[in-house]
């Protein structure tokens, strides 16, 4: 069974999620502040976080620095912080989503076990299946399907795809982009990545799927809400 550190300093939002968390079938321990979270992170070892923003003794911004100090361990901020420059913030520190409180608990525990989802996909090297959301990624064959309709997508596009969904929630420059869509080293222009992106926008939203976001400044991400 899967363990989840669950830091809030609200006593009720912590019996929401931790509930919510034992009825998904997760093991849970929890936090009331940052250096408790710190504490209980290196007595439980986790297999993720959930993580809230302004909290007394450390906030979620310091904490996740520290946590990606010594793992690698998903966390996922839930805060009701919603502007769009706390959700970069929240993810350029290290976070791998991030969830604005008042929130569904059952969504939660489906980002939850999407994260791990993707822990399993990229831990097996004979995996030949990307899922995200309503996505369905075949590694071998290059087909991309969304609620079981095929998109037609040229092999930069599934490179620009996969390497978006191999890190759902996490803002990606565009050299990564780069690096995941070609090979043999190729330099393009960022001016080309975004027209690739443009185009791969286009098909997708022909399926009812918008789900590639646009971080001003960073690059870009891959989530469903």
């Amino acid at each position: 069974m899967r363990k989840v550190l669950v830091v809030d300093d609200d006593s009720h939002i912590r019996e929401v999620v931790c509930f919510a968390l034992r009825r998904g079938g997760f093991d849970v321990c929890e936090a009331a502040d940052g250096r408790l979270a710190l504490a209980e992170f290196e007595r439980a070892k986790p297999d993720l976080v959930i993580l809230d923003i302004l909290m007394p003794e450390m906030d979620g911004l310091d904490v996740c620095r520290r946590l990606r100090d010594m793992s690698n361990a998903p966390i996922l901020f839930l805060s009701s912080k919603d502007a769009e420059v706390d959700r970069i913030e929240g993810l350029e520190v290290g976070g791998d989503d991030y969830i604005t409180k008042p929130f569904s608990p059952r969504e939660l525990v489906a980002r939850v076990k999407a994260q791990f989802r993707r822990i399993d996909t990229l831990s097996d090297p004979h995996a030949s299946e990307l899922e995200v959301g309503p996505l369905l990624m075949d590694l071998d064959s290059k087909v991309v399907r969304v609620d079981g309709r095929e998109i037609l997508l040229t092999r930069t596009e599934f490179g620009l795809l996969s390497t978006l969904a191999r890190r759902p929630g996490k803002v990606l420059d565009r050299d990564s982009l780069m690096n995941g869509a070609y090979t043999g080293n190729r330099i393009v222009s960022d001016r080309t990545i975004d027209s690739h992106v443009r185009r791969l926008r286009a098909k997708l939203r022909e399926v009812g799927v918008d789900p590639i976001e646009t971080v001003h400044g960073v690059g870009f991400r891959l989530a469903f809400d």
